[in-house]
Protein backbone atom coordinates (compact mmCIF):
# COMPACT_ATOMS: atom_id res chain seq x y z
CA UNK A 1 0.00 0.00 0.00
CA UNK A 2 1.97 3.65 -0.99
CA UNK A 3 1.69 6.14 0.67
CA UNK A 4 1.76 4.92 4.86
CA UNK A 5 5.88 5.28 4.56
CA UNK A 6 5.83 8.64 3.10
CA UNK A 7 7.64 11.63 6.06
CA UNK A 8 4.38 13.45 6.79
CA UNK A 9 2.54 10.60 7.85
CA UNK A 10 5.23 9.09 10.06
CA UNK A 11 5.88 12.34 11.44
CA UNK A 12 1.85 12.92 12.58
CA UNK A 13 2.01 9.12 13.88
CA UNK A 14 4.82 9.86 16.19
CA UNK A 15 3.22 13.34 17.26
CA UNK A 16 0.45 11.42 18.10
CA UNK A 17 2.34 9.13 20.25
CA UNK A 18 4.52 11.77 21.70
CA UNK A 19 3.73 12.86 25.76
CA UNK A 20 5.30 16.05 24.48
CA UNK A 21 2.73 16.95 21.83
CA UNK A 22 -0.68 18.27 21.71
CA UNK A 23 -1.40 16.33 18.72
CA UNK A 24 -3.96 13.63 19.59
CA UNK A 25 -5.49 12.55 16.12
CA UNK A 26 -4.54 11.49 12.41
CA UNK A 27 -6.59 11.11 9.35
CA UNK A 28 -5.26 9.33 6.54
CA UNK A 29 -7.38 9.06 3.12
CA UNK A 30 -7.59 7.44 -0.34
CA UNK A 31 -5.91 9.61 -2.13
CA UNK A 32 -8.31 9.13 -4.96
CA UNK A 33 -11.65 7.20 -6.21
CA UNK A 34 -9.25 4.09 -7.42
CA UNK A 35 -6.19 2.82 -6.27
CA UNK A 36 -4.42 2.12 -3.05
CA UNK A 37 -2.85 5.54 -2.70
CA UNK A 38 -3.29 6.77 1.16
CA UNK A 39 -2.32 10.55 2.07
CA UNK A 40 -2.58 12.62 5.51
CA UNK A 41 -5.65 14.55 5.64
CA UNK A 42 -5.81 16.01 9.06
CA UNK A 43 -4.43 15.91 12.16
CA UNK A 44 -5.80 17.56 15.08
CA UNK A 45 -5.65 17.78 19.59
CA UNK A 46 -9.98 17.53 19.88
CA UNK A 47 -10.15 13.80 20.34
CA UNK A 48 -12.05 11.18 19.25
CA UNK A 49 -15.13 14.04 18.59
CA UNK A 50 -12.93 16.13 16.38
CA UNK A 51 -12.11 13.00 14.50
CA UNK A 52 -15.72 12.05 14.24
CA UNK A 53 -16.23 15.51 12.74
CA UNK A 54 -13.75 15.26 10.05
CA UNK A 55 -14.54 11.87 8.72
CA UNK A 56 -16.29 11.57 5.57
CA UNK A 57 -19.53 10.18 5.23
CA UNK A 58 -18.54 9.44 1.14
CA UNK A 59 -14.76 7.51 1.72
CA UNK A 60 -13.31 5.20 3.66
CA UNK A 61 -10.83 6.52 5.90
CA UNK A 62 -8.46 5.79 8.52
CA UNK A 63 -7.74 7.42 11.87
CA UNK A 64 -5.40 6.82 15.03
CA UNK A 65 -6.34 8.45 17.95
CA UNK A 66 -4.30 8.93 21.23
CA UNK A 67 -6.80 8.63 24.07
CA UNK A 68 -6.27 9.47 28.12
CA UNK A 69 -8.91 8.21 30.29
CA UNK A 70 -9.27 8.38 34.67
CA UNK A 71 -7.89 4.81 35.57
CA UNK A 72 -8.95 5.79 39.18
CA UNK A 73 -9.01 9.15 41.12
CA UNK A 74 -5.05 8.75 41.50
CA UNK A 75 -4.04 7.76 38.00
CA UNK A 76 -4.71 7.89 34.23
CA UNK A 77 -3.89 6.03 31.31
CA UNK A 78 -3.25 6.66 28.07
CA UNK A 79 -4.35 4.37 24.94
CA UNK A 80 -4.20 4.45 21.32
CA UNK A 81 -7.03 3.14 18.60
CA UNK A 82 -7.53 2.61 15.06
CA UNK A 83 -10.32 3.74 13.08
CA UNK A 84 -10.88 2.10 10.34
CA UNK A 85 -13.91 4.29 8.81
CA UNK A 86 -16.27 3.57 6.12
CA UNK A 87 -19.03 6.03 5.30
CA UNK A 88 -22.22 5.34 4.30
CA UNK A 89 -21.67 6.52 0.81
CA UNK A 90 -18.37 5.00 -0.03
CA UNK A 91 -18.58 2.84 -3.17
CA UNK A 92 -18.97 -0.64 -2.94
CA UNK A 93 -15.43 -1.52 -4.80
CA UNK A 94 -13.70 0.74 -2.32
CA UNK A 95 -15.53 -0.85 0.65
CA UNK A 96 -14.58 -4.33 -0.32
CA UNK A 97 -11.05 -3.33 -0.76
CA UNK A 98 -10.81 -2.17 2.98
CA UNK A 99 -10.82 -5.59 4.13
CA UNK A 100 -7.85 -6.32 2.74
CA UNK A 101 -5.77 -2.93 2.69
CA UNK A 102 -6.79 -1.80 6.21
CA UNK A 103 -4.31 -5.21 7.68
CA UNK A 104 -1.68 -3.18 5.22
CA UNK A 105 -2.54 0.29 8.06
CA UNK A 106 -2.66 -1.73 10.89
CA UNK A 107 0.93 -2.73 10.41
CA UNK A 108 2.17 0.26 9.70
CA UNK A 109 0.45 2.22 12.65
CA UNK A 110 0.60 -1.09 14.90
CA UNK A 111 1.09 0.18 18.12
CA UNK A 112 -2.34 0.31 19.07
CA UNK A 113 -4.65 -1.51 21.82
CA UNK A 114 -7.94 -1.97 19.58
CA UNK A 115 -9.15 -1.36 16.35
CA UNK A 116 -12.62 0.11 15.83
CA UNK A 117 -14.62 -0.58 12.72
CA UNK A 118 -16.74 2.45 12.12
CA UNK A 119 -19.62 2.87 9.81
CA UNK A 120 -21.85 5.72 11.80
CA UNK A 121 -19.93 8.78 13.94
CA UNK A 122 -21.71 7.42 17.02
CA UNK A 123 -19.39 3.88 16.87
CA UNK A 124 -17.35 6.28 17.84
CA UNK A 125 -18.43 7.57 20.86
CA UNK A 126 -15.83 7.91 23.83
CA UNK A 127 -17.91 6.28 26.61
CA UNK A 128 -17.69 3.06 24.08
CA UNK A 129 -14.39 3.49 23.01
CA UNK A 130 -13.27 3.50 26.89
CA UNK A 131 -15.07 0.77 28.18
CA UNK A 132 -13.43 -1.25 25.41
CA UNK A 133 -9.97 0.07 26.40
CA UNK A 134 -10.52 -0.71 29.67
CA UNK A 135 -11.84 -4.61 28.85
CA UNK A 136 -8.65 -5.13 26.95
CA UNK A 137 -6.24 -3.01 29.24
CA UNK A 138 -5.73 -4.93 32.44
CA UNK A 139 -6.61 -4.09 35.52
CA UNK A 140 -9.57 -2.05 35.87
CA UNK A 141 -9.96 0.12 39.76
CA UNK A 142 -13.07 1.00 38.60
CA UNK A 143 -15.17 -2.56 38.93
CA UNK A 144 -16.04 -2.11 35.12
CA UNK A 145 -17.88 0.77 35.28
CA UNK A 146 -17.01 3.26 32.09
Amino acid sequence: MSGLDTPDIQAAYDAVRSDKDETNWLLISYAGNVGDKLSLTATGSGGLAEVAEKLDDSQAQYAYVRVEYANDSESKRVKFILVVWIGEGTKFMRKARVSIESGNVKSALSHHSISVDARDKGDLAEADIVKRLRAVGGADYNGGRG
